[in-house]
């Protein structure tokens, strides 16, 4: 049986990849900072793990108690919308911290692992705005084109290990948690100057005719997982792959 570990699978994207990767037979280890067992169905195949993607003591913590692992998935992150020159560098910070350093200290620490197995795949989550500029989200998409160029580079390096190296680029998911995640995060970062040009952007938001489903990330987490071909880049939802194909 393979077995893959998923970081942030509390909702959204990570909860729908968990789930679909049990209905498929693997063993999934579900990670997330606080376990919550009634978000899944009871499964002999299923271990729920606490982990932090901002404390490396706690990702060692997690791969030691996950044992061999054939996948693992970077899906933990958190987002901020607003402008930027409103936009504390404290929160920055935090949003670096776990988008872009948290998800590189999940590879440094499944990299030796997998590389003494043989091989194996990593599966970096981004984001449609590595694809197309996004107006309010300059911080979030810096910290999500920082991993897009690492785990493009990263790919060579680990090819010769027989390590598979993924993107998967998540387009708007308004039926996510992510405004609602945070929110307290977001206060105040549209001061009065913005709240024109503000009005117009979310306002174009609620009117999109294509949107991103959980079901599709965890469909194109599989497709990266099972890929041999050598493809870096899977786009996840109607509108990210409209995208992808514009480019």
């Amino acid at each position: 049986m393979k077995s893959i570990l998923i970081t942030g699978t509390s909702s959204g994207y990570g909860l729908a990849t968990a789930r679909h990767f049990l209905a498929q037979g693997w063993r999934v280890v579900a990670t997330m900072r606080t376990p919550r067992p009634e978000l899944f169905p009871v499964s002999p195949n299923l271990q729920l793990l606490a982990l932090d993607v901002t404390d490396v003591a706690s990702i060692r913590a997690a791969f030691d108690a996950a044992g061999d692992l054939d996948a693992i998935v970077n899906n933990a992150g958190i987002g901020v919308v607003g402008a930027f020159e409103a936009t504390p560098m404290a929160t920055v910070d935090d949003v670096f911290a776990t988008n872009t350093f948290g998800a590189m200290a999940v590879c440094q620490a499944a990299i030796p692992r997998l590389r003494v197995r043989g091989g194996g795949v990593l599966v970096n989550v981004t984001s449609s705005v590595t694809l197309a500029r996004m107006p309010l989200a300059a911080a979030y998409a810096a910290s999500k084109a920082a991993v897009d160029a690492f785990t493009a580079s990263l790919a060579f390096e680990l090819e010769p290990f027989g390590i598979r190296t993924k993107l998967v680029m998540p387009g708007y998911g308004p039926t996510t948690a992510f405004a609602a995640n945070g929110g307290e995060r977001m206060q105040g970062l549209v001061p009065p100057e913005y709240a024109a040009f503000a009005e117009k952007v979310f306002a174009g938001f609620a009117n999109v005719t294509m949107t991103t489903q959980e079901t599709d990330v965890a469909e194109a987490v599989w497709r990266a997982v099972q890929d041999g071909t050598g493809q870096l880049r899977f786009a996840a939802g109607a509108d990210a792959v409209a995208l992808a194909q514009a480019r």
